[in-house]
This record gives C-alpha cells, structure tokens and sequence, in this order.
C-alpha cells in the first residue's frame, strides 16, 4: 500500500469518524433532548426578543454542569462581551449561599435552628455599637419586645416579621411587624439579623467565614460577599430596560442577603454542590430541602404579597431553608432568585432528577425571558413567574 495512499485512507476515515461522532444533548425534565448548539442558537433568539443586554447560562445533567454559555456584553457602551468568568453582581443569589453556611455552623455546634437569636449574646442586640454604615444599627429595637422571638430558622424561611428592608417602613426604622415565624414575608433583614448576631457571638466577620467554609472548599475563587480588586479585571454593569449603563455599586458593605459577587462559572460550582450534597451532612440537605411553611400569597413581593390565593396549591409552594421549594412530577424544585438594579437572575434544581439551570443577567430585561429560558433549557414549567412577577416579554406592554 503506497503512502499517499494510506493517508488518503486514514484522511478518509477520519472524516467518517468526524461525521459520526455524537453531538452534545441537554437532558430535560420531561425526557426530552436539545442538542447545545440548538440551544444556544435558540437562547440567542430569546435574548434577541426580549432585549436582554447580558446573560448567562449554565445547565446541569446527572448533577453536572453540561452546558455553559454567555450570550450580549458586559456593558452597552464598550459592547465587550460577556464571559462565563465575568464577574457579576449576585444579589439574592446571596441568600441560598448563606443558608448552606449557616447550616455548616449548625452542624458545628455553634448554633441550633430554634434557639432565639438573643440568647446567643450577653446583651441586647440593641446595645451593642454600630460597626457599619447602617445594616447592624439595632437602636431601634430598644423598645419591640417581639424581636427577642427570632431564630436562625424564623429568618432563613422569612419569617422574621421585618420588613425586606428597614427603608420600606415609612419611618425607615427597623420593626418586627407580626408574631415571627407565623407568615412568610421575604425579608433581607432577617438573615442581615441572622448574620450580625453570629459576627457577634462567634467573633468573626460574614466574608471570613465564607471563605472558610464555602468558597475556597468549592474552588470558588472569584466570589466575596465584598468587592475585591481582582474584580477589576472583568466585570458586568447592570442595565436599565432601555439598555442605558448604571454606575457599578463596589463600595457595599458585606451583607448575608444581598452583596455576594460571582461569576457564572463560580456559581455554577456551587449549584453543583448543591446537586451532589457537598459541604453538608445528608440530615442537612435534607432540613434545607424540607417545606418549613406553605406559601400562599399571590406574588412573592409587593402588595400583592400580603392576599393570599389557592393558586399554587398544585405545587405546593413553600420554603424551604433559604430556597423557594415546589412540588412537580419530577420530585421537588428548589429555587433561588436574585433582582438588583441592572441584574436579574434565577437558579433552580430538581435534585431527585439532578437537573437544574442558572440564569444570570445584567439586564432589567432579564427576568422577562426567564419563562422562555426555562421551557427551552430543562422544559421547567413549574416555576411560578406570576407569583416572582417576571412578565414574559411577550406580554410586555409595547410602547
């Protein structure tokens, strides 16, 4: 056999083998296969429609990240796209990171879930001098005698009675507006609460901790409840619904509910945690999971969120420790949003299915393709966008 033509041959069957070989799918909940290049040029599509300035993707198989994409710019006016390692603005994403801490240090010993917080320090919370700006200012409680009720579980299931933040009172001091623990009302207080008391008592700051117990276990290198100069390198800024550029926020104090920055890639690492039972305890995941109280109101926030509806009783919304919980056919979803000015996003996993998606954005659009992304992604139709009150874009009032 001549020597052009064994390389004519093995030419040849390369090619064959090229041709055959297999392309990537994305396994959905109802069964069903995407192949991921439909999915990101089909994700394009819904990002073009909607106007979402920015986003991010990642979807999980067999408790995995399988599937990663960034699709728009880090910022309208450079239109330098965006990455998967991009560091983005996390907001309520905060919380879900939170709880999983709180929940290492209960297995440590260092807390139990109903022991009212107070009890944990040797004086009233109100007494103790503000170390920040305005998030550990307890003054205000000198004279509400329903605060000393709360506990870590009461303010990771929102149920605390604050208010989701102190500026929503008229006055814009803090308050405990119910009996804690007899309705949910979201509530960045209440794990704002939850974390000052454990600084207190433990002698260690929120971001110490996290980085102990969470981000360097996960190889989460890129995130901090604190904006850090590394960020510099590459970073989003948030958008308005028209696409104008707003001013980055880096001077946040750390705060348990809200000031967590990440990239997608390093967030993807933690929902892959989540989905293969890292950090904790199986009893943990398992409290975490669990419905703690029903959710019956008609939308998660607003003034909507204080009537109450027969809705969702289908799937039985409640929640859970830090995550919103539903019930499907495909077992239990636990989700997770995040909403700041400029970035929106939304994470959910069916851990009995190990399948789950991350959808962040630094878009105001963002949340108006949410249902979209979650039909297209994972065939998630479960998720209750009326109740977070993400308005489809195709419904979007035109101008």
């Amino acid at each position: 056999m001549s020597r052009l033509y064994r390389l004519l041959l093995a030419g040849a069957l390369g090619l064959l083998l090229y041709s055959c070989a297999p392309t990537a799918h994305i396994q959905r909940l109802d069964g069903s296969r995407v192949r991921s290049e439909e999915l990101t040029r089909r994700i394009q599509q819904i990002t073009d429609s909607a106007q979402v300035h920015g986003l991010a993707v990642a979807v999980f198989n067999d408790n995995r990240t399988v599937y990663t994409h960034a699709f728009g710019v880090k910022s309208t006016a450079t239109k330098e796209p965006l990455q998967f390692s991009t560091e983005f603005y996390g907001a309520s994403l905060s919380k879900a990171v939170f709880a999983v801490l709180v929940m290492k240090l209960v297995e440590q010993g260092q807390l139990a879930l109903d022991v009212p917080l107070q009890h944990y320090l040797p004086k009233p919370i109100y007494e103790y001098a503000p170390r920040t700006r305005w998030h550990d200012d307890y003054s205000a409680l000198r004279t509400d005698t329903l605060y000393r009720r709360i506990t870590a579980r009461m303010c990771l299931t929102h149920t605390s009675g604050f208010a989701n933040w102190r500026w929503d009172e008229k006055d814009e001091k803090l308050r405990v507006n119910r009996r804690p623990g007899s309705r949910f009302s979201y509530s960045g207080e209440g794990l704002v609460y939850l974390q000052v008391v454990l600084e207190h008592k433990l002698g260690r700051p929120l971001e110490e901790m996290a980085q102990e117990l969470i981000f360097r276990p996960l190889g989460m290198q890129t995130s901090s409840y604190r904006w850090q100069p590394q960020f510099e390198a590459s970073y989003a800024f948030g958008h308005d619904t028209k696409g104008t550029v707003l001013e980055k926020d880096k001077d946040n104090e750390p705060r348990s509910a809200s000031t967590l920055e990440t990239t997608p890639e390093d967030y993807a690492k933690f929902m892959e945690a989540v989905l293969q039972r890292k950090l904790l305890r199986p009893a943990s995941w398992q409290e975490i999971f669990r419905p703690q109280i029903r959710l019956r109101s008609v939308q998660q926030m607003g003034p909507l969120a204080r009537k109450d509806t027969t809705f969702y009783d289908h799937l039985q919304l409640s929640y859970g420790l830090g995550w919103g919980l539903l019930q499907s056919p495909y077992g239990t979803g636990a989700f997770k949003e995040g909403h700041g000015d400029g970035f929106q996003h939304y994470s959910i996993v069916f851990p009995e299915q190990g399948i789950g998606v991350l959808l962040m954005s630094n878009s105001d659009n963002g949340e108006s393709a949410f249902q979209s992304l979650l039909h297209l992604t994972i065939a998630d139709r479960f998720t209750p966008v009326e109740w977070e009150n993400y308005t489809p874009y195709t419904k979007r009032r035109q101008p």
